[in-house]
Order: C-alpha cells, then sequence, then structure tokens
C-alpha cells in the first residue's frame, strides 16, 4: 500500500519544537515530526514561533509530504513514528 495524507492536520508540540502530522498506509496511521531545524531550511526566514513554524509547514506541505513517504519507504517495518530533520531535505 500506498502512504497517504488523507487528512491535513497538524499540531505544534512546544516541548520539542516540531510540527506533528499523521500519514495514513491502508488502515495503518503513520505519525511524523518535523522538527524546527527542517522547516527553517524549508523557509529560512522563520523563526521557532509556534505561527513561523506552522506556517513554514503549511507553505512547504508538498516537500514535506515526498521527504515523509521516503523516510517511510526506507523505514524499518512496524514502525509508526518517523521524525524529519534537515538532512531530509
Amino acid at each position: 500500500m500506498a502512504l497517504g495524507f488523507p487528512n491535513q492536520a497538524r499540531h505544534f508540540d512546544a516541548s520539542k519544537t516540531r510540527i506533528c502530522f499523521w500519514g495514513h498506509d491502508a488502515v495503518m496511521e503513520v505519525s511524523f515530526f518535523v522538527d524546527a531545524s527542517a522547516l527553517q531550511k524549508l523557509s529560512p526566514q522563520a523563526d521557532t514561533s509556534k505561527t513561523a513554524l506552522l506556517e513554514a509547514f503549511d507553505v512547504s506541505i508538498e516537500r514535506i509530504y515526498t521527504a515523509a513517504q521516503s523516510a517511510y519507504k526506507r523505514g524499518k517495518k512496524g514502525s509508526y513514528v518517523y521524525l524529519l530533520s534537515a538532512a531530509d531535505f
């Protein structure tokens, strides 16, 4: 099955300064986190505030989904949590 993103919900995780979003592979939900360094690489003008990181995520959503699909393809079977960092972009 292919990984898809039918729900464009995302959430700011203030404790780790990152954005969380979810993908689905058939009935399995997969969690992804994009750290601040990745979002700042995608949007260099972004600071680490909630608003700036959410805006950076929204502007770069297609690139983020592509990176998430790549991480998922090379990831461990049975792993349903992935962290995307600047190196993934």
